[in-house]
């Protein structure tokens, strides 16, 4: 009989053992698979987010420019059959980009263009190129697949939103208007504003002009 109740007593231990590791085990994969989750939460996090830390070493444009498309998309999903291209952001009195204009921004225009690109494009929007050639240029100091020669460009496939906007020249940076238009109904299905400043490219000039006039900023040190 005590023969039989050591047995019992050892058997039910034994299920107790491996109950409990069971459950330890059962913890440790719950706690594993909660930290993998974090991690890759933390990682997609940092791959959304602008390195703000980095800021004054990309100049500061980046960050403007990154600030401004979160607007600007803040309310538009991409959609896989939906196909977009970035035009250039032009100067809002004229539309057309002005070689003479020597205003501190005046390439502003051109690199909002492509950071539009670089901006919808991490966003999951589908964009076209419609610069592309259709082969490759080659001259003698470079080779390139870009290029404005109308009889180069290749056919230009479907476009569903185009993405463009004009820019405000101010005495101390621009103003950016963004939008997002519909091609077949014209609509406006998203706009953004942001002010971007005039030292992005350069630090702030002495000198700088105004109607076609130089005016000094800052006396002589």
């Amino acid at each position: 009989m005590k023969s039989m109740t050591k047995h019992s007593t050892h058997a039910l231990l034994s299920e107790n053992s491996r109950r409990i590791m069971k459950t330890l085990a059962y913890t440790m994969l719950t706690v594993g698979l909660l930290a993998g989750c974090s991690s890759s939460d933390e990682a997609q996090s940092q791959s959304t987010q602008f390195d703000v830390d980095n800021v004054a070493a990309l100049g500061n444009v980046e960050y403007h420019t990154y600030m401004l498309a979160n607007e600007l998309f803040a309310g538009v999903r991409p959609a896989r059959q939906s196909r977009y291209a970035v035009a250039g952001f032009v100067p809002v009195d004229t539309l057309r980009y002005d070689a003479e204009h020597q205003h501190p921004l005046m390439l502003l225009g051109h690199q909002l263009e492509q950071g539009m690109i670089t901006e919808a494009t991490k966003r999951g929007f589908s964009t076209r190129e419609f610069k592309l050639s259709n082969n490759i240029i080659v001259d003698d100091e470079s080779d390139r697949v870009l290029t404005r020669n109308l009889e180069q460009l290749s056919d230009v496939e479907r476009v569903d939103f185009y993405i463009t906007g004009t820019l405000l020249y101010q005495e101390a940076g621009a103003i950016v208007n963004a939008r997002v238009i519909d091609s077949r109904t014209k609509d406006v299905v998203a706009a953004a504003t942001r002010f971007f400043p005039a030292e992005l490219f350069w630090q702030e000039e002495r000198v700088t002009t105004r109607n076609g006039k130089l005016y000094r900023t800052e006396g002589m040190r």
